[in-house]
Formats: structure tokens, sequence, C-alpha cells
């Protein structure tokens, strides 16, 4: 059988297929082109434009494409551009809490956390009345003070957790700070209340500023050197085998109302405040928000050291008040029990344990209702651990946590989790109604026009015939 090699497609010399356009042979020939990309159709960065097999003519330097159909369709892909990094318009910036660089658009949503402080609202005015029926007296008069006193006492605690928590610096030293504090007001307060206060609060702020050293000049988490700091303390209050009984006659108890309303006018404050975008982003700068051990910057490093000292001063004044508002000497405890009791409020409260939103009334409704169920489990003569009451409270905290992070985010970043693809968005029909719809002959086809005097029949005699059988 022959053929007749003239009436199939050929290649002319310049390289133009008359089916599939031009070609580039390089990958299979390299002495016959210099290009150094193995595949047809391509040339290097920022070289000529190369024409596809569709004849859609592309630049591969600026990403840009232009459709065969002549409508002059163009997409450009920013080639740093990837599914993680997204551009947050300038206008929409001014509603982003987190850093400007990978903040979510839009405002937190606070309905739950309104909703959920009515609930510890409620919680509160139930454990009240359940402790009033119990014993009337022991929201009376001198108990109420104390009662008041303690409450500060876990107040400033949870403040402390809370504001290390916003900073991305959390302080797990804080219960342990607070005990060895309280033993030192012990053993010293007769030398003078003020004296010995401030020689706690120095040590205090000096260790702070070890911590700080640690976790902005090495960039490590804060929670590793609170801890190691936290077990170093340990060491202290363990030099004490036995309860040691106060020394001065100082009582916080007639100052009780002062102590609890500055509390509370700190918790609100700190709500308040949390609530500004501005300020929210800025104590929080030293938060990871992509790779944690990258730096966050020297204002970061110098807010994140800032919070941690502050802290530190914080479980000073907390300590103190323990040691003079009990009846009894101090016991020499870890005081991780007072590290999680702070932690527990704090996340039950509504603050999330990522540290990025928080409610207004949480901490201090939630401080209320820990000292009243404490109160009433010893009314009620349960033998319950601190330590009990932590745990409870930090896993009820992290569901809380869930929630906040669920129902809490903007409405804005519901929608950009759905954009995740990396090139742009490729318009397309709706469906085979539409190209039903459409006119046949307005329809392009990939292939180039063929001549007319090429187009012979496919069984005509010239290919197929008899004569070459």
């Amino acid at each position: 059988m022959s053929y007749d090699e003239s009436r199939l497609p050929r290649r002319d010399p310049a390289g133009t297929d008359p089916l599939f356009g031009s070609r580039n042979d390089s990958a299979l020939d390299p002495g016959r082109d210099s290009d150094p990309d193995p595949l047809p159709g391509r040339r290097a960065p920022g070289g000529p434009a190369a024409t596809s097999p569709a004849g859609v003519a592309t630049t591969a330097a600026t990403g840009s494409s232009t459709g065969p159909d002549g409508a002059g369709e163009r997409r450009t892909a920013d080639p740093g551009t990837t599914a993680t990094q997204r551009t947050v318009p300038p206008a929409v910036l001014e509603d982003v809490f987190d850093d400007p660089a990978h903040g979510e658009p839009g405002r937190d949503r606070m309905a739950i956390h309104v909703a959920w402080e009515i609930v510890l609202l409620l919680g509160v005015l139930a454990v009240a009345f359940l402790l009033y029926r119990e014993n009337p007296d022991a929201v009376r008069v001198d108990a109420l003070d104390s009662l008041l006193v303690f409450a500060a006492a876990l107040g400033l605690l949870t403040l402390a957790t809370g504001l290390t928590l916003r900073a991305g610096t959390p302080n797990l030293a804080l219960g342990p700070v607070a005990i060895a504090a309280a033993l030192h007001f012990a053993e010293q307060s007769d030398r003078g209340v003020l004296d010995t206060v401030a020689v706690a609060a120095l040590a205090a702020a000096a260790l702070g500023a070890v911590i700080a050293v640690v976790v902005v000049g090495f960039h490590v988490p804060a929670w590793a050197a609170t801890l190691g700091a936290a077990l170093a303390v340990m060491v202290f209050i363990g030099q004490r085998s036995a309860p040691v009984t106060v020394q001065s006659t100082y009582d916080p108890t007639g100052q009780a109302l002062y102590f609890f309303g500055g509390f509370a006018a700190l918790a609100l404050l700190g709500g308040l405040l949390g609530s500004i975008r501005a300020i929210r982003r800025t104590v929080g700068r030293f938060r990871p928000v992509a790779d944690p051990a990258r730096r966050r910057g020297a204002l970061a490093g110098a807010l994140a050291a800032a919070v941690l000292v502050s802290s530190m001063l914080f479980a000073v004044v907390a300590g103190v008040l323990l040691a003079g508002g009990t009846t009894g000497p101090v016991v020499p405890t870890p005081g991780l029990e007072w590290t999680g009791l702070a932690l527990g409020a704090t996340l039950l409260g509504g603050t999330s344990v990522f540290g990025r939103r928080g409610g207004i009334f949480g901490s201090l409704l939630t401080v209320v209702l820990v000292t009243l169920f404490i109160t009433y489990a010893a009314e009620r003569g349960w033998d319950i651990s601190l330590y009990a009451v932590a745990a409870a409270t930090i896993v009820a905290g992290l569901v809380v946590s869930r929630l906040v992070e669920t129902f809490g985010r903007p409405r804005s970043a519901t929608v950009r989790d759905e954009d995740w693809l990396n090139e742009p968005a490729i318009t397309r029909t709706s469906g085979w109604s539409e190209l039903r719809s459409q006119d046949p002959d307005s329809w392009s086809s990939g292939l180039p026009p063929q001549p007319a005097d090429r187009r012979l029949d496919s069984w005509g005699s010239g290919r197929w015939g008899s004569e070459d059988r």
C-alpha cells in the first residue's frame, strides 16, 4: 500500500505547524535553538512572548494573558502571593484588630461576650443565694470584708494573667511569686509594711526583668521561661518547712472595699481598652502571626518586657493581701494552684487562650463567682482542693475560648477562608444551557484555519483508491 505524503500536513522550514501553530523542537535538538527552557513555546523570564497551542499569547514575566477571542481580557498574578498571604485593602485596615499584614478585616462580634457575661452574672447570683441560705453571716460585715480581700487578691492575679495572655507572654510564675511575697511579708513585716512590700516588689521586678531578657532577647516562648522561673521560686518557698505567722498587725480588711474597688476598676478599664482596636493591636504586637520564631520588632519586645515586669508586681500585691487577710499563719505551698486559679478565671471570663479576644465584665464576674464558690464549699464542709477548682475552671475556660473564637470572629473571616487559591480566578460559563444559547457561528476553534485546497475527502480514491491495493 502506498501513501500520498503530499496530502499529509507538513511543517514548514520556519517551524510553523499548520495544525498546532508555532513549535519549538529545541528539547529534541539542543543544537537548533539556544532557548534554555525545554518546554515548547516558552522563553526565559523577560523574553519575548510565545504562542500557545490555543493561540493564547502569554507573557511569562508579567503573568498576564490575552484570550484567543481577541477580547483583550488580562489576568495578572502576583508571583509573590501565596495561599497563606492575602492582601488587605488599605481602606479595610481601619477595622483590623491584629497586625495589619495578617489581620482579619472587620470588627469582632461581641454578642458572644454579652451572652456569656449574662450567664456568668446568673451564676454569681445563684451561688450568692446558696451561700446566703447556707450561712447568712458569711456575707455580712467582717466575713464580707475577708471575702472582698480574697477576691481582690485573686482578681489581681487574674488581671496579670489576662494581661500577659493579651500580650502573648503568658506568665506561669505568678502563683509562686505571690506565695513567696506572702511568706516574705509574714516574716519581715515587723520591720515596716511599706519597706517589706518594697523589697518584695524589687525582687519580683528583678525576676521579671530577667525573664524579659530571656523571652525578648532570645525570642523564646514566655510560658517556658516563666515555668523555669516558677520552679526557681518554688525552691525559695521550699526552704520553709512550717507555716509562717504574720509578724505585723496589719489587717487589709479595713480597706477591703478600696482594694476590691480598685481591682474592679482595673478590670473594667482593661476590658474597655481591650475593645479599642489600636490599643489591642499595640499590646498584642508580640503575639506570633506567622512563624513563631520570627522576631516582632523592638516595640513589640519592649511592650512584652513591660507586661512581664508589671505582672510580677501585681503578684506581689496579691501575695501581701493573701498574707494580711488570713486569720492564721501563711502556709508555704508551691503556688501553682494560684496560677491555675488565675488562668482558669481568665479563660472562664471570656479571654481567649490565644490572647486575641476578650470581654469587658467577664474577669470581674468570674473572680466573684470563684470566690463565692470556694466560700460556699467551705461552709458546706466540702473538702475540695484549690487544685481541683483550678483544673475545673481551666477546662471550662478552654471550652469558652473555643466558643469565643468561633462566634467572635469577624464575619468577613469566613469568606476569606474560602479564598485559598493561589492563582487568579478564571471566568467559566454557567453550564451547557448557556453554551446552547450562543450562536454556533461565533464559536472560535482552537485550530488555525486550514487552506481550502487541502480539505479533501478522507475517503477519496487518492488515498484509498483501488489502483494502489
